[in-house]
């Protein structure tokens, strides 16, 4: 009689378990670090109202307005991107006891996106400010 049949699946699989659980923490990492560029994008667009408004020069037309908007956006995609992360660690949990983990690029392709979309956006508004 093989003794790993009594061993629950988690306590078998515990280094699979805890490199799940560090991938989880990373992608939490990089949510909170999407959270916090919306947040200074944000706050930039109201550094430089008040930096236009001080030397007195005239704000370009909507112009906060995208940098308002932007941030709002970048904050709510990092906290949907730890919805999903945990949904993900959650999954994957299952699929080691199971023992049938099954990839998935869901998270991979929402971060890439999300990437082109800032540097597009970081592209157009830089042009737009010169």
């Amino acid at each position: 009689m093989n003794k790993d049949n009594n061993i629950h699946p988690r306590v078998r699989n515990r280094r699979v378990h805890l490199a799940n659980e560090r991938t989880f923490l990373s992608w939490i990492r990089t949510s909170i670090g999407i959270m916090v560029f919306g947040f200074v994008v944000e706050k930039f667009g109201l550094f430089l109202k008040q930096l236009y408004l001080f030397t007195g020069k005239e704000l370009p037309s909507r112009h906060g307005e995208y940098s308002s908007f932007f941030g709002v956006f970048l904050i709510f995609l990092g906290a949907f991107m730890g919805f999903l992360a945990f949904i993900r660690y959650k999954k994957v949990e299952k699929q080691i006891d199971e023992d049938a983990y099954q990839p998935s690029i869901v998270l991979d392709l929402l971060l890439i996106i999300a990437l082109l979309a800032i540097a597009i956006f970081l592209i157009i508004y830089l042009i737009h400010s010169i």
